[in-house]
């Protein structure tokens, strides 16, 4: 076997903002939508962890009135589907 002499190395790609990353203070975001959950004060902006549910999904969680609905969906921030999550983790039943 013979090696190959002539190929060219690999350039690697230096970060020339090394001293700036630490020192520049991240802005943090202002919600927009709020959660539809009525019980919570959160904001359901997909920046900042939010989902949306069907209605029949949150109709299991947290009954008949406790959300507002928007366009058949319910908008839930990153808490409350948490919560959704956690109550539905142990269904075994797909809905196919």
């Amino acid at each position: 076997m013979s090696r190959r002499t002539d190929r060219v190395q690999r350039k690697v790609r230096v970060p020339s903002n090394l001293g700036k990353k630490n020192s520049k203070k991240k802005v943090e975001k202002q919600g927009e939508i709020p959660c539809g959950i009525s019980s919570c004060d959160g904001f359901s902006d997909k920046h900042m962890g939010g989902r949306s549910l069907s209605q029949e999904n949150a109709i299991d969680t947290w009954g008949e009135g406790g959300f507002s609905v928007r366009k058949n969906r319910v908008r839930v921030c990153k808490n409350c589907y948490k919560a959704w999550k956690k109550d539905n983790k142990d269904d075994n039943s797909t809905r196919y």
